[in-house]
């Protein structure tokens, strides 16, 4: 028999007992989602949360970070003027000028004929350098160097870093001990001093030659965030799982913690590709980078730094590209941590 009585609080009266309007599923939701304020308040959000996949919140938080957006911006900028002004291999630009071949006229002193306002390129927007080339054609050049070794080697040493790091944060033991002692060793050594004597005795390899030694220097710092991301994640529930059903380290590695590190890794390898260009640079100024008769924007910083005084253009726009790069490459790789931060989850989808 059913009790239908009213439970008295106490005090001899009967309390009034509100009807929730909120149907039972509904609810049931919004208590597994207490945690986020967006998911209790109404039931609309509630189900738009829900059809949300992680790839949507963390894109929806990058871009909505201004910072990052500018950055994102002003590469893409950058990376379509190299590309296209002069043209690549097979594919014309639409610059007239060509950046090996001097010219007969020479503008007085190199000026440059870039007019702000009214806004004007001129014929030779940068000027000229010592010999009559164009030096817009040259920095954009030398732009196109530089922006395909520090992505190939942000690639590269993401690889290795992440290879590595995942290697000694899961297996532990003695593979731990000897992966994470090589790269302490390679951690002491200065990496200029390192990618100069690897670059001095592969010879002239050319970029990809250059891009490959330089990723091979400064992958640590990635593979010590790897590790320490494995080392957390191994003692997770979902791996004890994993291993009690049979599977293979190298499938809980690659299937099980490789995708929840994934955050961390993409932001790393934007930073090291910034890291990239400005060692690229530095070996270049020295000598041990990019070799004659090609060029990027650390060797045309090295060529015309006795110009500083006379024609500072040929110091200032190879000098101002690579702060530019670096810059919006540090944006973008801060907008991309905030984003995958699991303490920004709070904020509004």
């Amino acid at each position: 028999m059913t009790d239908n009585r009213t439970p008295d609080n106490g005090s001899g009266e009967i309390p009034e007992i509100e009807h929730a309007s909120v149907p039972s599923t509904e609810l049931q939701m919004a208590t597994l989602g207490s945690q986020d304020t967006d998911i209790i308040t109404a039931s609309p959000t509630v189900k738009k949360v829900a059809a949300q996949s992680e790839f949507q919140l963390v894109f929806r938080r990058f871009i909505r970070h201004k910072a990052a957006m500018g950055g994102l911006i002003l590469f893409i900028l950058i990376f379509v003027l190299a590309f296209s002004s002069i043209g690549f291999g097979p594919i014309p630009g639409w610059w007239k000028w060509d950046y090996r071949t001097p010219l007969p006229t020479y503008l007085p002193n190199g000026a440059p004929t870039l007019k702000i306002w009214p806004f004007s390129l001129g014929e030779h927007p940068f000027g000229q350098d010592n010999i009559g080339r164009d030096f817009f054609a040259l920095t954009m050049r030398g732009l196109q160097q530089s922006l395909i070794i520090s992505v190939v080697v942000g690639v590269i040493a993401t690889l290795v870093g992440t290879l590595i790091g995942a290697l000694a944060g899961y297996y532990r033991g003695w593979t731990e001990s000897v992966l994470m002692r090589f790269t302490d060793v390679m951690i002491t050594i200065p990496t200029l001093a390192i990618a100069a004597v690897l670059v001095r005795k592969a010879g002239n390899l050319g970029i990809w030659g250059l891009a490959l030694f330089l990723g091979l220097v400064i992958w640590t710092g990635l593979a010590r965030i790897v590790r320490g991301e494995f080392l957390s994640l191994r003692e997770k529930e979902f791996v004890e799982a994993a291993r009690s059903v049979g599977a293979s380290g190298r499938r809980i590695i690659f299937r099980h913690i490789l995708p929840n590190t994934v955050g961390v890794i993409i932001v790393s390898a934007t930073l090291t590709i910034s890291s990239a260009i400005l060692l690229e640079s530095a070996l270049s100024f020295l000598g041990f980078g990019v070799q004659a008769p090609d060029t990027s924007l650390g060797k045309l910083i090295q060529d015309y730094r006795q110009a500083m005084t006379t024609r500072p253009q040929l110091f200032w726009w190879p000098g101002s590209f690579i702060v530019l790069i670096s810059l919006a490459v540090n944006f973008i790789g801060d907008g991309l941590r905030d984003a995958f931060d699991p303490r920004q989850k709070r904020m509004k989808a």
